[in-house]
């Protein structure tokens, strides 16, 4: 069946968003559902987020249309440039004037933030693929919003904890100076700390307004601590990662912590900059037959970027999501956000990227977490053949408990 696409303008100001519509099935009339993909399209979070998980979402409403759904669907997308209040206005404009039942994807956490608050006073719905500081489900936890896969407790926990068990006792944070990089950085001073280790010092840098940080490596190296956690990511993250190595941090015995690093950050550094790095991650392309059969299929959109777990956990939110709505009904689903949620909550969830799992009743989505190291140059078969598994945390242990930070969803 062909699918029809067409240009609109959103963003009040923003940019060009597009519309995609899925196969539309004969149905009773009604309003087409609509899902916005707030994201980051130029900036920092661009590769780790951006056009590749807007592309993650149309391919979940393709798979979805392929499997009978039976429902209308449009994907519109826009740039929210990592300020939270373009992010909220593109947001409550969406809702009141575009008639969008369903935000997705919204990297950076204060963007997320201002926005699960507008999805919570409409009664839509929030389907968070990648911000990741644990408020989401802890202190400003919502009815209205799911995080998927991935938050800052999980990447303290587990890549924190690594680094600390294999001698990492002493630690010095450069840190983006906003909700999510606080987050990272507490979370893993709160697992360094708990282990027996010491938290040196911490720089935090203003973002995303920093490109050099040469000064921030000259305090670290002057710290003495053996390890550097970065407690960032994206572009950021990069750039991080080859000002450490030409410092010669790595030369003196400091060992680099990318606490949040992505497939796509792996890819975009040099072989001899990652090799060894150690990473948590709850996605991987190459983790079984179900994760090389979807990111085949995100390959064919996007063959520039592969997916990483921020592009899973959009498309794989997204297709719970359309599956809650369809048990439920479109009509109901259209009428209360609250409802679709608490629906998906209800529904065990299962995709090829991330296989079985479930959504706990504070939103929290249960899946593994994985600790991968960055393979050697020598050991790589293709470019994007980046990580071995070293170990695997069960979905039990990987989140934070019930009631975390506050949350009274239970």
């Amino acid at each position: 069946m062909a699918v029809s696409r067409r240009l609109v303008l959103a963003g009040f100001g923003v940019g060009l968003a597009a519309i995609d519509a899925a196969p539309r099935p004969a149905r009773a009339a009604g309003k087409p559902l609509r899902i916005g993909v707030l994201t980051d399209l130029s900036g920092p979070y661009r590769d780790t987020s951006g056009p590749t998980s807007v592309a993650s979402v149309r391919q979940a409403v393709a798979d979805f249309a392929a499997m009978g759904g039976g429902l209308e669907v449009e994907v519109l997308a826009a740039d929210h440039q990592n300020k939270a209040d373009i992010g909220a206005a593109i947001a409550r404009g969406w809702i009141d004037t575009e008639g969008v039942d369903a935000i997705a994807d919204v990297p950076n956490s204060s963007v997320a933030l201002a926005v699960a608050e507008i999805v919570r006073e409409k009664d839509k719905v929030l389907l968070e693929a990648s911000a990741t500081t644990v408020a989401l489900t802890g202190a400003q936890c919502s009815p209205n919003t799911v995080l998927w896969s991935l938050d800052t407790y999980l990447l303290g926990q587990s890549t924190g904890g690594a680094m600390v068990r294999s001698g990492g006792d002493t630690w010095f944070f450069i840190t983006a100076d906003y909700t999510f990089g606080h987050s990272l950085e507490e979370q893993t001073a709160r697992v360094v700390e708990a282990s027996g280790g010491k938290v040196l010092g911490r720089s935090r840098y203003p973002f995303p307004a920093t490109s050099d940080f040469s000064s921030y490596m000259a305090t670290a190296a002057a710290s003495g601590a053996k390890v550097l956690g970065l407690a960032n990511a994206g572009a950021d993250l990069v750039n991080c990662i080859k000002e450490a190595h030409e410092f010669g941090l790595t030369r003196v015995g400091m060992r680099i912590a990318p606490l949040e690093m992505f497939l796509t950050d792996a890819h975009a550094l040099e072989p001899a900059e990652t090799a060894g790095l150690v990473c948590s991650a709850t996605f991987y392309w190459d983790l079984n037959d179900r994760t090389r059969r979807f990111a085949r299929k995100i390959v064919a959109r996007t063959p520039q970027n592969w997916p990483n777990m921020l592009h899973a956990s959009a498309y794989a939110v997204t297709l719970h999501y359309l599956k809650a709505v369809a048990a439920l009904g479109p009509a109901a689903a259209q009428a209360s956000g609250r409802g679709v949620v608490a629906r998906m909550k209800a529904m065990p969830t299962d995709d090829d990227a991330f296989g079985a799992g479930a959504i706990r009743a504070d939103g929290r989505g249960l899946f593994p977490a994985y600790l991968f190291e960055v393979k050697a140059p020598s050991a790589r078969q293709q470019p994007w053949d980046l990580y071995t598994q070293r170990a695997e945390t069960p979905a039990a242990q990987a989140v934070h408990p019930l009631g975390f930070d506050g949350c009274a969803l239970r």
